[in-house]
């Protein structure tokens, strides 16, 4: 690749980077004026990789500007960083995830969750009272399980429904307590429930309460995370292969700018 190519390249590329750094810091500063504390817990992470984008994409499109190869050596070693820990997450997410699914039930479309299915680093982060303090204050302020019963008006359509880990989890107790659905947000907690389960004995029918205390609404959290760091696992796949493209783009601009530097 020339001189001139490779250049060229790496600098419209970082441009294009610098104009996605921009959207995920103002997406970042969104979050830090949201009220939801779920949200508001990202926002530091958000605007931290939308400044080390920026700052690496500015240091690569400068190095390509002025043929500088001290510019480019910086840039490239940077991106090394970047790429490894990309790397290094996407492995531990893929590990992380690889364990845990849902349990089919007779009579429902959805599926119910054990929490010991799961990795032993989703049993300890869920399980660390802090951690799940502040999760149970984000599920009780979502309204997901009061909606239940304006989503699904009757028990029929309820029973057809697709939940999600979370609803099936946190909104209704386990189906093996036994107890008889009033509606979709209701049971009738008067029967004696027919298993030993301990999360029939923690649900309540009250809004703030629910299962958010149970095991089952611990494990369609670990289900929710399961499924979102497989998606961003996948997303971090695609953008090694990019920016590893990128790097080699880095590494040829570089060489060539130290060529140019030497024969001057």
């Amino acid at each position: 690749m020339g001189m001139g190519t490779s250049t060229f390249v790496i600098r419209w590329i970082n441009f294009l980077t610098m104009l996605l750094a921009i959207a995920v810091v103002v997406f970042g500063v969104w979050m830090s004026t949201h009220h939801d504390g779920c949200r508001k817990s990202l926002t530091l992470p958000v605007l931290a990789i939308g400044a080390v984008i920026f700052l690496v994409s500015i240091i690569g499109f400068l190095g390509a500007l002025k043929r500088s190869s001290i510019l480019l050596w910086i840039y490239l070693i940077l991106l090394c960083f970047i790429l490894v820990g990309i790397l290094v997450f996407t492995v531990l997410a893929f590990i992380v995830t690889n364990n845990g699914s849902g349990h089919s039930v007779a009579d429902l479309r959805f599926k119910e969750y054990q929490l010991q299915d799961y990795s032993s680093w989703f049993l300890k982060e869920l399980n660390n009272t802090h951690n799940w303090k502040h999760l149970k204050g984000c599920l009780v302020k979502s309204d997901d399980c009061s909606n239940l019963s304006k989503k699904y008006k009757t028990l029929k359509k309820f029973k057809l429904a697709k939940l999600t880990p979370i609803e099936a989890g946190c909104c209704r107790p386990p189906s093996e307590c036994g107890y008889p659905a009033v509606n979709a947000s209701y049971y009738d907690l008067s029967f004696h429930p027919v298993s030993s389960n301990k999360d029939c004995k923690l649900y309540k029918n009250a809004r703030d309460t629910k299962c958010y205390n149970c095991d089952s609404c611990k494990a369609g959290v670990a289900q929710y995370m399961k499924t979102e760091w497989r998606v961003v696992a996948i997303f971090n796949v695609a953008l090694f292969v990019v920016l590893s493209l990128i790097y080699f783009v880095g590494c040829c601009a570089r060489r060539n700018a130290a060529r140019d530097r030497s024969k001057t």
